[in-house]
């Protein structure tokens, strides 16, 4: 069950076409759908999470928590909007766009993706761009 929550003035108004979206790049991804939650908050909000559990004094537009047991796909992820709507403006995207990709860069993080090699970031943004489109 994929779950959308608000810690600051802001909702999604299509929250059941995401969510099926999302629901479908899990199945694609061959792993099953358990308990996801998405936190919306601001950049104040998830700075205290990145140092009390990570130890990061820097801002983020993510953080997820993964609870996946093998197949089954479950964990918490914190989007920061306020990052979401700067990084848009940076890499001249739509705010849509952008939030899109950060809500499906969490879920590929549980499906097994990684990003810190130049390498795993390349596939990691080439799986984004390939889910994005079917969300456009």
């Amino acid at each position: 069950m994929i779950s959308f929550n608000y810690e600051i003035e802001f909702e999604l108004d299509n929250e059941l076409i995401l969510s099926e979206w999302i629901s479908n790049a899990i199945i694609e991804e061959s792993f099953k759908e358990g308990e996801i939650n998405y936190i919306f908050c601001d950049d104040a909000y998830l700075l205290k999470l990145n140092i009390e559990f990570l130890e990061h004094d820097t801002l983020t537009d993510i953080i997820s928590f993964d609870y996946t047991l093998g197949k089954l796909i479950s964990g918490d992820i914190y989007i920061s909007i306020e990052r979401v709507r700067d990084n848009a403006k940076d890499f001249e995207e739509s705010f849509y766009t952008e939030l899109s990709r950060v809500m499906i860069h969490g879920i590929l993080h549980y499906c097994g993706y990684k990003d810190k090699t130049e390498d795993d970031a390349a596939v990691m943004r080439s799986k984004e761009n390939y889910y994005i489109s079917k969300v456009s």
